[in-house]
């Protein structure tokens, strides 16, 4: 695809640390190695003369000046990331060397790498299918265990397997309308068309399967939004703190301290949760203080979990009523702080939990009473194989769609032309999530999320 082409980029973040690799790939990357790699010692050689999958030592040259120490790794075509030859150099960590090794290896002739550019490489070489390359993402992104199986898991291409085999069914069966097409004299036979329609309907069966795994999907990916809320000083900032094991916010037996949202993602039980502690919900006079209102009820909104808290120390007030009738919509749990100390609260509401912010009493149930509000039931391993994104949930929408059009044609005996162009609409729509039908711009789209260097 990109037979004169070679591109450059730092891999590892930017910043201070005790290594920093730079990639190299394309047809050239050799050459362009050669131009600035010295080796040193009597077993490292030039990229251009060393075997496959060899490391070998020496330092970057610029201009006649030494740049840095290296460790330069060669890979041969094919059997690379890319499927380009690829060449990585590993010298001191921290910005400036890491730059200056780039810098020298675009003025040997490299060009710069665009975001996502060695991962769509290797999709265009056929090293990965779209959906491996969607994890790819995932896998950098994951902020829980079970965000990481799951990017593994489609990765290792369980997700496109099933995705192949369900787009070789449509073909098929497309193959079989399409023959009887040629052949209008020859009517399709019963036996024949009730195999089709069963092929079908195991089809759409197994697209409604997927598309039942879009939310738990992007719940993986992208975590859930828990807003804590209640009125001032009942220990929202407190209950932050002791959801992420960490002092984050400040806490204060002062009313009103928090004066702007605060957000942090905690792993609670697999699952990435990222809390809001909003301000206190009050009428107030101080222009900051209304200012962190404004934008809790605006946090609020987005919100898909509330953590609503009382204090069960002290009679329930009219703020108190206010605000559980202003989230009575919302998927909520009460979180009934300050339980240590004599109980004045009388309220009959559920889901509840008990707590205590001070000492960390009831956590652990508040941890699972989240889990089972956001993802009721075992997380299942079969599950994650085949948890889809959002692009997929919308491709398998329209290939739904179509595949149960083309059943009801064929039930109702319309005109097999019909009948062809819905099934060949669903082929389609099923072969984007794996790259078989897409775009110039689907493909920008995806790997313009990527980071430089992946």
């Amino acid at each position: 695809m990109f037979p004169d082409d070679t591109i450059a980029a730092i891999a590892t973040p930017l910043g201070e640390g005790g290594l920093a690799v730079i990639r190299l790939s394309g047809a050239k990357a050799l050459t362009v190695a050669d131009k600035c790699f010295q080796p040193a010692g009597k077993s490292s050689l030039k990229p251009s003369a060393a075997p496959t999958h060899t490391i070998h030592y020496g330092k970057i040259v610029r201009d006649g000046r030494d740049v840095d120490e290296v460790l330069v790794a060669v890979m041969r075509a094919p059997r690379t990331f890319t499927r380009e030859d690829v060449v990585e150099l590993t010298c001191h960590g921290g910005l400036l060397p890491a730059k200056l090794v780039l810098d020298a290896l675009l003025a040997a002739g490299a060009r710069a790498a665009e975001a996502g550019e060695f991962t769509k490489r290797a999709f265009l070489n056929g090293r990965l299918d779209l959906a491996q390359a969607e994890a790819v993402a995932d896998l950098i992104h994951s902020r829980t265990e079970l965000a990481l199986r799951a990017a593994n898991e489609q990765l290792a291409g369980k997700l496109s397997q099933r995705i192949n085999q369900l787009r070789d069914d449509l073909m098929r069966t497309l193959a079989h309308i399409e023959a009887y097409i040629d052949f209008p004299e020859e009517d399709i036979p019963e036996e024949t068309s009730t195999q089709l329609l069963a092929r079908l309907e195991r089809g759409v069966a197994f697209m409604d399967e997927l598309l039942r795994t879009a939310n738990e999907g992007q719940l993986l990916r992208r975590g859930i939004r828990a807003a804590i809320v209640g009125r001032p000083n009942v220990g929202k900032s407190s209950l932050l703190n002791q959801l992420l094991g960490h002092d984050r916010a400040i806490v204060s037996p002062i009313a009103g301290t928090t004066r702007d949202t605060i957000e942090e993602t905690a792993n609670i039980r697999g699952l990435p949760v990222v809390f809001v502690d909003t301000a206190g919900l009050r009428e107030s006079e101080d222009v900051i203080e209304r200012e962190g209102v404004r934008r809790s009820r605006a946090m609020l909104e987005r919100a898909e979990l509330i953590l609503h808290v009382l204090d069960a120390s002290e009679p329930l007030t009219a703020a108190d009523e206010s605000l559980l009738a202003e989230f009575a919509g919302k998927k909520r749990i009460l979180v009934l702080n300050k339980v240590d100390l004599p109980r004045k609260l009388a309220l009959a509401l559920t889901p509840a939990v008990e707590v205590c912010c001070g000492s960390g009493q009831g956590m652990e149930a508040l941890k699972d009473a989240i889990k089972e509000r956001v993802w009721a039931g075992e997380i299942r391993a079969e599950m994650l194989q085949v948890a889809i994104n959002s692009r997929h949930q919308d491709a398998l929408a329209r290939a739904r769609a179509a595949a149960q059009r083309s059943i009801d044609t064929f039930r109702a005996d319309a005109t097999l032309e019909l009948v062809a162009v819905d099934l060949r609409i669903a082929a389609n729509a099923v072969g984007e999530v794996v790259g078989k039908t897409t775009t110039e711009d689907l493909l920008d789209s995806i790997f313009g999320q990527f980071c430089i260097g992946k």
